[in-house]
């Protein structure tokens, strides 16, 4: 058994005894899932430490047949593409718990052992290497997500639960398919062996065979992206889930599309992933552009942040099928920044929403008076994600329009768009919900028919902290806090030590565009030579 195991396992027994645990006994559930996330935390701190930089291929490996017949292993390891993801997830249950600490109430220890179950999910997702297990892991995922939604979500939260269920089914079912086609050629899932046997030419798929197999993975995998324009369940799911749904959705869930893509597509189909590139950059490139015009006029805070998702997520396609180190390196990183930023985003936006209990921007109005410290760490948050230097967003992004820049200038140029954009409709709701006025109020009129400038109304608060409503507005708690420094620190050392988190990263991206050059199955294809995209020249 390793570390890896335990990881693993700590939260697929901490949901089943989560469950054992009286339903009057809220508080002791919500303890007990918190230390829970914490224990898996630390423990999955010892895979960064114990991670061999200087070795190639998976470490912390369990192989062992699980399933006779057909023969499925309990194949799983990580790799510099894997490790990162897997601590995104282990580091923000904890936060995603310690944030419905209040607002959950009813069915609350069910809540929380299904935050466990999707940490469980997410964990064997990013660290598989059967491909049936990883089929098992990816539809572990949906289950708890799901009921997150449908249960604990707003008013329309049955429709947008069934819609993001049936969108990743169809997906999903897809996905299957191809691998069990693969199944009938290798005689095995084992994800190691299928690689070796079509890259080696023993399994030796026709060009249609192959198109159809990578357009099977790859709509499973831009589904859960989402990409454009299949992106329609992600803004529903977002609005209607609880913060903790949404934080762990887009931070985390979403990534496994990404992963899916670079693990999966480009080294298994490399001919069919370089031969469908340019329209499949294309696709990212509207996504980037549409995702940030459609943000800039949304009402809805949670909405705004849903469709900035589909324009940053569009940036770490267009890097994975850029085809160069340079433009892989960044979609990586940007999996990562992503995942905190936004993560960040939906945590902020939650902490306004049960202050006031309403996510339309019009609804709010100078916030930076009567919470100063909630108006910083916001300020900092949106500076993370329009991508302001020396924050993480912009080194993924610099990445990714670099090596986009390499592959075609125009990629490049028009993404860089999405840049300008999202610091538009970023920029544009902060001014409006911690500097602006409430919708529809105006200030009193003065004794000589004007307005007087210092009344409360104007300003959306009054000298005692209340809004213009009458609403009290308090500033961070301390359990708040807890949420939002570890978020904050990540930010800046993310923007400032990229160094720490990208050479691993590098590696093994090398490796996997090394194997779709030497792959006799993309032979066919013309490939662009590729210089300046090394990582060391950074």
């Amino acid at each position: 058994m390793t570390l890896l195991d335990i990881i693993i396992a700590i939260p697929a027994l901490g949901c089943i005894l989560a469950l054992l645990i009286p339903r009057n006994q809220a508080q002791f559930s919500r303890l007990f899932t918190l230390a829970v996330s914490l224990v898996t935390f630390v423990a999955s701190l010892g895979l960064v430490t114990g991670f061999d930089q200087k070795a190639t291929g998976q470490q912390f490996v369990t192989n062992f047949v699980w399933i006779q017949n057909p023969e499925i292993h309990y194949h799983i390891g990580i790799d510099g593409l894997s490790l990162w993801l897997i601590m995104l997830a282990t580091f923000l249950t904890p936060i995603a718990i310690l944030i419905s600490w209040n607002y959950i109430q009813d069915r609350a220890k069910e809540f929380y052992a299904f935050l466990l179950l999707l940490e469980f999910g997410l964990i064997g997702v990013f660290s598989a290497w059967d491909l049936f297990l990883f089929y098992v892991f990816w539809e572990v995922v949906l289950i708890p997500m799901y009921f997150l939604i449908g249960i604990w979500g707003h008013d329309r939260r049955i429709y947008a639960a069934v819609k993001f269920f049936l969108y990743t089914m169809v997906g999903s079912v897809l996905m299957l398919a191809a691998i069990i086609f693969l199944y009938t050629q290798a005689g095995t899932f084992d994800y190691v062996t299928v690689l070796d046997m079509l890259q080696s030419g023993r399994i030796a798929l026709t060009h249609t065979e192959e198109t159809l197999l990578f357009l099977a993975f790859f709509l499973a995998f831009a589904i859960k992206v989402p990409l454009f324009p299949l992106h329609t369940w992600l803004p529903d799911a977002h609005v209607e889930a609880p913060t903790a749904g949404s934080v762990m959705l887009a931070s985390v869930m979403l990534k496994m599309g990404t992963y899916g893509l670079v693990r999966f597509c480009l080294p298994m189909f490399p001919g069919a992933a370089r031969e469908n590139a340019p329209w499949i950059a294309t696709l990212a490139i509207i996504g980037i552009v549409y995702g940030a015009l459609v943000a800039m006029v949304q009402p809805n805070m949670k909405k705004l942040v849903a469709y900035s998702s589909v324009s940053h997520l569009g940036f770490v396609v267009l890097g994975v099928f850029s085809f160069n180190q340079m433009g892989l390196d960044g979609a990586v990183y940007q999996m990562l920044n992503h995942g905190i930023s936004t993560g960040a985003l939906f945590v902020l936006v939650g902490f306004l929403y049960e202050r006031k209990h309403s996510l339309a921007i019009k609804d709010y109005g100078g916030v930076a008076t009567m919470a100063p410290w909630l108006s910083i760490v916001f300020m900092i948050t949106t500076f993370a994600s329009i991508g302001l230097p020396t924050l993480n967003n912009f080194v993924g992004e610099f990445l990714v329009l670099q090596g986009a820049a390499i592959r075609s200038i125009s990629w490049a140029a028009f993404a860089g768009l999405g840049v300008i954009l999202s610091a538009c409709y970023m920029l544009w709701m902060y001014q409006r919900v911690f500097f602006g006025t409430v919708d529809g109020v105006e200030a009193p009129a003065d004794a000589h028919g004007g307005h007087d400038d210092h009344a409360p109304a104007a300003h959306g608060h009054d000298a005692h902290g209340h809004d213009s409503h009458g609403h009290s507005m308090p500033d961070l708690s301390p359990r708040e806090w807890a949420c939002v420094v570890p978020l904050v620190v990540m930010m800046v050392w993310m923007g400032m030590y990229s160094q720490s988190f990208l050479p691993v990263i590098s590696a093994e991206n090398a490796r996997i565009l090394d194997s779709t050059r030497k792959s006799p199955i993309s032979s066919n294809v013309k490939i662009t030579p590729v210089t300046g995209g090394s990582a060391n020249a950074r």
